[in-house]
């Protein structure tokens, strides 16, 4: 069980910035994938996966049944995904979309 800490929401968000600034200095694929199994167990690792495997299939305008057969991610997992897709922050929608134009470009 995790030990409980105290934190104060500054402290949060200048952590944030540090670990968002780590990663932005990451130049390749390789590299960042080298970094997340450093900063990540490997179930997290697999449940960042299961988000990004989730988006795509919405992306695709899959049912979410359909997704959970081709993914194994849960219609739960799913749902919330589809959540932020839609009302998030605009990460996952930017990021498929700058993969898309690689894709087509």
């Amino acid at each position: 069980m995790k030990a409980h800490r105290t934190i104060t929401p500054r402290q949060e968000a200048l952590a944030e910035r540090s670990l968002v600034e780590a990663l932005a200095t990451l130049r390749s694929g390789e590299e960042i994938r080298a970094f997340l199994r450093d900063l990540c167990t490997p179930a997290e690792l697999q449940a960042m996966a299961d988000r990004w495997a989730a988006v795509e299939g919405l992306q695709r305008g899959l049912p979410y049944r359909e997704i959970h057969r081709l993914t194994g991610v849960s219609v739960t997992t799913i749902g919330r995904v589809a959540r932020y897709l839609a009302q998030g922050h605009g990460g996952y929608a930017l990021a498929a979309r700058r993969i898309e134009g690689r894709q087509h470009g």
